[in-house]
Parts: C-alpha cells; structure tokens; sequence
C-alpha cells in the first residue's frame, strides 16, 4: 500500500469515527496532477460538518500529514480540506445536491475512461 493510499484509508477511517453519511471516493490518479484522491461525504448539520473538519485536521495532525488548505469551516455547508494527494469535500447534504459534485467527479472519470479505450483501440491497430 503506498503512502497516498495509506492516507486515504486513515481519512476515510476518520470521517466514518465521525458518522459521516454518504462517502465516495474517486480515483483521479490518471486525471490530473494536482491530487490523487477525491473524497466527498456529508454531514447532518453544519456543525457535524464542522466537526468532521476540525476533526481531520486534528486527526492529521496527530498523524504527522500535513494540511495544505482548509475552507469553509466557519460557515460549515462546504468544508474543503487539502492534503495535497487527498482532498476532501465535506458538504451538508442540499449544498452537496446544489453543487453536484458526485455528478462532476463521474462525468470526469467516464470521459477518461473513454479516452483510454479510444487509446487502447488504436494502439492494438498499429
């Protein structure tokens, strides 16, 4: 397992400690440079919210994983936390259907996907 996938699997751990509801994961390895993991869940309320945030960040820091970025802890509808290979989303759940982030992340991949087998098809035509 490497360090980006140990990280996730803490994370994950953590967010689920604190009852998150609804996690998913993506896989942005092959997507882009800027990060590897994406993480979206929701709390109940904004102060679930807030306290899933407070709690990764103290989680982490225990941890020895340092935070890049942290938004929205104040407001605590969208929380967004940067741990450079991870980044996690916190939402309540109508900012969550709002934004449609879910719906972002997968349109991402499936176009991704599409373009490797495009890829993958003209490789094995040469």
């Amino acid at each position: 397992m490497s360090i980006t996938e140990e990280r996730l699997k803490y994370i994950v751990e953590w967010l689920t400690e604190k009852k998150a509801d609804a996690i998913s994961v993506y896989d942005l390895t092959k997507a882009n440079s800027y990060t590897d993991y994406i993480v979206v869940c929701e709390g109940q309320a904004d102060q679930h919210v807030r306290a899933m945030g407070n709690y990764l960040l103290e989680m982490a820091k225990s941890s020895h994983i340092s935070a890049l970025s942290k938004e929205g802890l104040d407001y605590a509808h969208w929380v967004l936390l940067d741990f450079g290979d991870v980044i996690v989303h916190i939402f309540i759940p109508e900012t969550r259907t709002y934004y449609m982030i879910d719906e972002f992340f997968k349109s991402c991949l499936q176009k991704l996907e599409a373009v490797e087998s495009s890829e993958a098809v003209e490789s094995n035509n040469d």
